[in-house]
């Protein structure tokens, strides 16, 4: 039988020290709690809200993740695409995303806010519409990824190479056409 959680704040919660139960857990609050390297295999978290939490390396693998919302976390490599794809559906602001993976996700008109994504993979995400507001992407990885539409107009340090991404329609700011042509070891002098 499924333990089933609800409305519940858990604050300053360790659960690196004590008993991760791999249960359901529904419109709970979770401010200040650690979970780095938990293993949260099979866990459910629908409609919950992470706040200042940290889960960098945490297990993921068939973790159900339904309209969660992370704001000040530490996500540091955690695998995204290990989550349960049903209804996956998160969103960000304010976190450090290094080395993460959402290899081959569809993340559609996501809204990636104020994020640190260094070396954060893309790879064959579905990207279409989404948004990156004012993140930094040192070294995320694009590799055949579909960027349509997608907004990178505030984003920085970003490198997509558009030969092998689908980019029609994407949004870039002038000062971050650098991003996309350095592949090409060209020169670019935008004060003229």
């Amino acid at each position: 039988m499924d333990l089933i959680t609800i409305n519940r704040n858990f604050t300053q919660t360790n659960f690196a020290e004590q008993s991760f139960i791999r249960e359901e857990y529904e419109s709970c609050q979770f401010n200040g709690c650690n979970f780095a390297r938990v293993n949260l295999t099979d866990a459910k978290f629908i409609e919950c809200v992470f706040e200042n939490c940290d889960l960098s390396l945490a297990n993921l693998t068939n973790t159900a993740l339904r309209e969660c919302h992370f704001k000040n976390c530490k996500l540091l490599g955690l695998r995204f695409d290990d989550c349960n794809n049903f209804g996956f559906e998160v969103d960000f602001e304010s976190c450090l995303l290094d080395d993460a993976s959402f290899y081959k996700l569809s993340l559609k008109k996501m809204i990636f806010k104020s994020l640190r994504l260094h070396g954060t993979d893309f790879t064959e995400c579905d990207l279409s519409g989404a948004v990156f507001e004012n993140c930094d992407m040192g070294g995320a990885i694009f590799e055949h990824t579909n960027l349509a539409q997608a907004d990178f107009r505030s984003a920085i340090n970003y490198s997509i190479h558009p030969e092998i991404n689908r980019i029609a329609g994407a949004k870039f700011s002038a000062s971050g056409l650098s991003g996309l042509l350095e592949r090409y070891d060209i020169e670019i002098d935008f004060g003229r």
